[in-house]
């Protein structure tokens, strides 16, 4: 059986398609092959009727059309965590590490063998560790964030 991977990778997007969607950019794709023009001309009478547009719409009209139109829905702004966040995971990373090690080597009847048991041994980990940081913690996140994150100045030797 011969396989060929760009049209079996292809037929599988169709496949996952909405129909409608489906449907509806093959009768683009129909449209455009069935007429004469270019596809450059095509492109520059597209972005002409683009300008013409962005010339009637205020600046902050025209900047929701563009992100909405050209990339979607607008772009959710993902808060950044505070310290006290960024010390417990690196509490749980540590704990993590630490319980690792501590799992047995030989464990393969209850993890699996080869990668597959290594991959779950880690995963297994990985939620231990995140599960002893949460809360109270052991202590490293607290004393991290005690400690003052800017370098201190050092004053100059001989001066």
């Amino acid at each position: 059986m011969i396989v060929t991977a760009t049209s079996d990778l292809v037929l599988d997007v169709l496949e996952a398609a909405d129909p409608v969607a489906q449907r509806a950019a093959t009768a683009k794709l129909d449209a455009l092959k069935s007429s004469d023009t270019d596809f450059a001309t095509t492109m520059d009478a597209e972005a002409s009727k683009a300008r013409a547009a962005a010339a009637d719409q205020s600046p902050a009209q025209l900047a929701e059309t563009q992100s909405t139109a050209v990339n979607g829905p607008p772009v959710q702004v993902i808060k950044k965590p505070g310290p006290d966040e960024v010390y417990r995971k690196f509490e749980a990373f540590i704990l993590q590490t630490f319980v690792e090690t501590m799992l047995p080597k030989e464990s393969e009847e209850v993890f699996g063998k080869g990668t597959a048991g290594g991959v779950w041994k880690s995963m297994l980990a990985e939620q231990l560790g995140n599960q002893l940081a949460k809360g109270k913690g052991i202590g490293i996140a607290k004393q991290l964030a005690a400690h003052p994150t800017e370098p201190a100045v050092t004053a100059k030797v001989g001066s």
